[in-house]
């Protein structure tokens, strides 16, 4: 059934998208006599956003809940939204599932924040206590906890939770035509010799091109000429692109100048405005560390956790890059190169691949070399202060832990949340009650 079959006067709201879409259909009549949630097929799901779309607009008409499910369990519980009608394609009698309910998750919702705190308390797993947690699950439902001096709106420092910003903004380009992939550094940098470094191995870690030049934390240095220094001190001893996985900030720096050079502009500033004007995200986010005119691709943000979290909506939603362009972002990039600096080991002791510009989340790898995740799961940007920006593929949710611990405190986040990891999973499935 597609959208227009069904956009007739007599009904206000609606939830179907086409052939592409069509697992989905919530339909709420004017009056709202009946709510009929139709599930027509086995067909893929929606895209998260629309469904959180379709969530709110269900909430707007006093509906409290649109839980995922697929179709065959659909029969029995088809009224899941103070529906009184009955449920299209199904033979046998509707019956009320037990969907979780405000108060419900209310109560977990209380037992998370309680996990969170004990944690914050702990300081052998952080250091500072004061942080924000917010989660939004792919049905629309949201969470907030904030524990000491932190916020929603407060400012906070990325460190390297900017890598995945600027890895998304510069795939924007490649989503463009402006770029690809495989464009090489020798394309667009006149002083770079070398001949194989890709954009890819540069998104991934994987150039061989990371060790850094002070210039990188200097507000005064030139941009450019910074990145040249990446190449002068790399070039003569960095190994054969591709074999090597280093975690550096100079990868991401040189693919920066890239995009500013295939881009015609002058500044990284003019390529990050660009794409907020397009995007609407990040509108009060900048880079300006250490300097407006020098910012530090890889750490050198600021932002608040309601604008990251927006921006990991609109990721997880489609909105922002095309469908194969997301799939290489999240996809595991590291291959077979030799893995020598992670953060990751030296912090959890666990082995996680990298995509372009964010990790790919493993618990069971617990020896070097040993990721054994696949894809699809979790992906992430752990920052140095802290912060723990995430999407998480299993139980279709996004999230940002928000704070500013010191310096090398960067998987404290990760370690805070999964204090109360557990909770979070069954409150992002719905799964609210005792």
């Amino acid at each position: 059934m597609t959208a227009e079959a069904i956009a007739d006067p007599g009904w206000i709201a609606h939830l179907t998208k086409g052939a592409e879409w069509n697992r989905w259909n919530l339909q709420i009549p004017r009056g709202r006599e009946n709510r009929n949630l139709q599930v027509p097929s086995e067909d893929a799901n929606p895209p998260w956003g629309e469904r959180a779309d379709g969530m709110r607009a269900a909430r707007s008409y006093g509906m409290t809940s649109l839980e995922h499910f697929p179709p065959a369990r659909a029969i029995g519980r088809c009224l899941l939204l103070l529906a009184l009608g009955g449920c299209s394609g199904a033979d046998d009698p509707v019956e009320d599932a037990g969907t979780p309910d405000a108060q419900d998750c209310s109560a977990l919702e209380q037992k998370i924040s309680a996990e969170l705190d004990v944690a914050a308390q702990d300081p052998n797993i952080v250091g500072t206590p004061d942080f924000t947690l917010l989660l939004e699950s792919q049905d629309g439902r949201a969470y907030t906890h904030s524990h000491g001096n932190a916020g929603p709106t407060v400012v906070y420092e990325s460190a390297s939770t900017s890598k995945l910003v600027s890895a998304v903004i510069i795939l924007d380009l490649v989503d463009q035509g402006v770029l690809s992939l495989e464009t090489k550094a020798h394309d667009l940098l006149p002083f770079w010799t070398e001949t194989t470094v890709t954009l890819r191995q540069l998104l991934s870690f994987t150039s061989g091109f990371y060790d850094e030049p002070f210039c990188l934390n200097v507000g005064g240095a030139n941009f450019e000429t910074c990145v040249e220094s990446i190449y002068t001190d790399n070039a003569a001893t960095a190994p054969a692109a591709g074999t090597v996985y280093q975690y550096s900030s100079s990868h991401l720096q040189v693919a920066g100048l890239m995009a500013i050079k295939a881009k015609g502009v002058a500044s990284w500033t003019e390529i990050f405005n660009a794409w907020k004007a397009k995007t609407g995200l990040f509108p009060t986010a900048t880079y300006d560390l250490p300097s407006a005119t020098n910012p530090r691709l890889a750490g050198g943000m600021h932002w608040n956790a309601t604008e990251y979290l927006g921006f990991l909506r609109a990721l997880s939603a489609g909105q922002i890059l095309a469908p194969a362009t997301r799939t290489q972002l999240f996809a595991n990039q590291r291959g077979s190169a030799t893995l020598t600096n992670s953060p990751a080991w030296a912090k959890v002791q666990e082995d996680w691949s990298y995509g372009l510009g964010n990790w790919l989340e493993c618990p069971t790898a617990k020896t070097l070399g040993g990721f054994d995740c696949g894809t699809g799961h979790r992906n992430s940007s752990p920052g140095a202060y802290g912060s723990y920006p995430f999407l998480d593929f299993d139980h279709h949710y996004v999230g940002v832990l928000a704070r500013m611990g010191e310096l090398g405190q960067g998987f404290e986040g990760v370690l805070l949340f999964r204090s109360a990891a557990e909770d979070i999973a069954k409150w992002a499935d719905g799964a609210c009650g005792p």
